[in-house]
């Protein structure tokens, strides 16, 4: 195991130990009667992360920690109005605390307001939502951001082109998201100045179709030969950008993302994309499962939530942890090193000459 996969496992393990030991306590609650814990997560097309990792490892997380609470889950499905239903009915129910990562995080604040009023806690998960929540749980958002910036940078030396003579696409998530903002904002700090210009930037939505389009009007604009490498904010855009630039005949496109899908995995093991952002969702799930349980213990959680993200005039208490760039070298170290997919998940038979080339171990 190398140094760097040893600090993700280190780190993983320390946040899990932290948080395990205290929110076990006694087996005793300071609170009575419901002990439910709801959670909200905002999409199942766009991204597969939330079904496949978020919500199993939160359910998990919560059912070792506290025999007695039960988790309340439901998907937005990416429509805001919905989510707010859910978010009501779970209310209605008198759940103690909610998990909430918003479709819209601009509009929680009055239900934040309303869950106060009524006794429940709401923890901010993976999107800081609008309103007074009572911690909050992500990753260093602006440093993703940067380092997706970097990696295209890199992406481009490594395929020959030069970025101070190169143009480029960016395509950003959705303008309601406030990681999105973040996303775009660390990507400009590592992109502006090293590169000629940004020729062409839109939300992209975080869907596919959305950013499939914005590519075919930006190459309807610029020529199909007008810019040399694209930022994408997320893997389920980057795999349909990197469809339109083949529609449009460039094969030769640095195209970057972030989530460290399963699909994106293996584009990157055949070329098609240059890198992926790996955000280790166990510890992300494992803390705020246990964030939550401590509250509905009655247990403080500044002492594990001990940084602060400042949302509007408060500061909220926040554990922010680190993502990681993923290229083909790196995929045996990071991702199945990091227990996010085995060997023979990405390896079937249709990549398992490229799995080789790329040195993964295993049989497949």
């Amino acid at each position: 195991m190398n140094s760097m996969t040893r600090r993700l496992v280190i780190g993983t393990a320390a946040v899990s130990m932290t948080l395990s030991l205290a929110a076990c306590g006694d087996g005793k609650s300071s609170s009575s009667g419901n002990q439910s814990i709801g959670l909200l997560l905002p999409e199942r097309s766009s991204s597969t992360r939330y079904e496949a990792f978020d919500k199993p490892l939160i359910q998990a997380s919560v059912e070792g920690l506290c025999t007695k609470c039960a988790l309340d889950y439901a998907n937005a499905d990416g429509d805001e109005k919905v989510q707010k239903q859910q978010f009501d009915a779970l209310l209605s129910r008198g759940v103690k605390v909610i998990l909430l990562d918003p479709v819209n995080a601009a509009v929680t604040a009055p239900w934040v307001e309303e869950a106060k009023k009524k006794g429940t806690k709401v923890i901010a998960y993976d999107r800081l939502a609008a309103g007074d929540v009572i911690a909050y749980i992500s990753f260093d958002n602006q440093r993703t951001g940067e380092l997706q910036g970097q990696a295209l940078l890199d992406a481009m030396g490594r395929a020959g082109k030069k970025p101070a003579d190169s143009e480029i696409l960016m395509i950003n998530g959705a303008e309601t998201d406030p990681n999105a903002g973040a996303f775009k904002t660390g990507a400009h700090l590592a992109l502006d100045g090293k590169v000629k210009r940004v020729a062409y930037e839109q939300s992209g939505e975080w869907k596919p179709d959305v950013a499939a389009a914005k590519i075919d009007e930006a190459v309807s604009k610029l020529g199909k030969n007008g810019f040399q490498a694209v930022y994408s904010a997320n893997d389920g855009m980057a795999g349909a950008i990197i469809d339109a630039l083949h529609r449009a005949g460039r094969t030769d496109v640095p195209v970057g993302g972030q989530d460290a899908s399963l699909d994106a995995i293996r584009r990157i093991l055949t070329g098609e994309q240059a890198y992926t952002i790996y955000k280790p969702y166990q510890p992300e799930a494992e803390a705020a499962a246990n964030m939550a349980v401590y509250l509905v213990k009655g247990i403080d959680i500044t002492s594990v939530a001990a940084a602060v993200t400042q949302s509007g005039d408060k500061q909220i208490p926040s554990m922010l942890l680190t993502p990681v760039v993923v290229t083909k070298d790196k995929i045996a170290e990071t991702v199945i090193d990091g227990g996010l997919y085995k060997a023979e998940e990405i390896c079937t038979p249709q990549f398992a000459k490229a799995c080789k080339d790329a040195s993964i171990p295993g049989s497949y």
